[in-house]
């Protein structure tokens, strides 16, 4: 699976949500410490004031968007994350264009360091944060960084500190590449993980053999259909199914011919019971079962009778030989009470079916 294809998938953009949502509290308890912990505020009102409304303001709108963002509908979702985006970047690139603004003030020393290490922290966390989207990841690191960067070497102020934050900016740049890969590596190996739970899933539940439901799973089924009808009172229905004189067919044409005739039945049987509600398992050896529900014992006799019809006009071409033979069935429809007992249908089923093997096999019997 190529997941570059699947970057900016809910998933993903979900996980973004939640990195970044811890982050913005940090943007208010930074602007405290660099304004007011020097007195630069009493300072420098007017700069201060204008920082302060700006960095509270897209804080404040990223906050406001992120408590609505589930409830936008889904046919706005790629408007819906380009907006994330743009919030945090436009975060990013207002918190540097006051670093900017502090870094090339006369005096002040005191101040700027502080806002050196509280923008490299916050680039920091940053970076780690966005990991998952590794262009904005770099977009928010540049655009904190490259900003301050840019006005310090145009007005010549700390050229040694600007070459240094410019090395910090190539390290955070490295750092999440790197980061970048091992979160899709990880996310790729969960894919697998979930994907290898399925199939062990699917094979604890599916005949090897004819790809129909096998056994084990038929009973889960078969309880929850039993419970939604008598819940419901709605009629919930059985066909059993045995193939006529199967071992004949094993023993004059071999095993291996009697399995591919078993996967061709399963192919009609499908072919036929193909709804979403219905049912179809091997019930064990040649016999085959089918829980429906929601149909009267009418249409489910109709049903079984075409499937007979079917298999009756079907060869199965093997090895150069035609393999042809037919089936006997039995069907119950009942309209379960809470004092029902399951069994009672597959008994039903099952004496139905008994009934045509020992009428001459290749009928259908209703249970009454």
């Amino acid at each position: 699976m190529d997941f570059k294809k699947y970057r900016l998938n809910p998933r993903v953009t979900l996980d973004l949500k939640k990195r970044s949502t811890i982050g913005i509290g940090f943007y208010f308890i930074v602007m405290w410490i660099i304004l007011f912990s020097h007195r630069y505020y009493e300072r420098h009102p007017e700069f201060s004031g204008t920082f302060l409304f700006f960095v509270i303001g897209i804080c404040l709108l990223r906050l406001l968007h992120l408590a609505v963002y589930q409830r936008i509908p889904p046919k706005f979702r790629k408007l819906n994350t380009i907006l994330f985006l743009l919030s945090i970047a436009l975060t990013a690139l207002i918190w540097g264009l006051g670093c900017a603004a502090f870094m090339i003030q006369d005096g002040e020393s005191d101040t700027k360091m502080l806002v050196v290490i509280c923008t490299m922290g916050l680039c920091s966390g940053g970076a780690v944060a966005y990991i998952p989207e590794l262009r904005l990841s770099i977009l928010f690191s540049f655009l904190m960084l490259a900003t301050p960067i840019s006005a310090m070497v145009f007005h010549h102020v700390d050229t040694p500190l600007a070459l240094s934050m410019s090395i910090y900016l190539i390290y955070l740049c490295l750092m999440a590449y790197r980061g970048n890969r091992e979160y899709w590596d990880a996310l790729e190996n969960e894919y697998l993980l979930e994907e290898k739970s399925k199939d062990v899933e699917k094979i604890s539940r599916v005949d090897g053999l004819t790809g129909l439901y096998n056994r084990r799973y038929f009973d889960e089924a078969f309880m929850f259909e039993w419970s939604r009808a008598v819940r419901n009172q709605t009629p919930i229905s059985l066909i059993l199914i045995d193939i006529d004189h199967f071992k004949r067919v094993n023993d004059q044409y071999g095993h291996l011919a009697g399995d591919e005739y078993l996967k061709a039945m399963a192919i009609i049987i499908r072919r036929l019971f193909k709804r979403d509600i219905d049912i179809t398992a091997r019930f064990g050896g040649e016999e085959f079962i089918i829980l429906l529900g929601d149909q009267s014992s009418q249409q489910v006799r109709e049903l079984a009778e075409t499937l007979r019809v079917m298999v009756q006009g079907f060869c199965l071409e093997y090895e150069g030989k035609s393999i042809r033979t037919t089936i006997s069935l039995g069907t119950a429809t009942h309209i379960p009470q809470h004092t029902d007992r399951q069994e009672i249908l597959i008994s039903r089923a099952d004496k139905a079916l008994y009934q045509s093997k020992t009428s001459g096999r290749n009928r259908t019997t209703q249970h009454d």
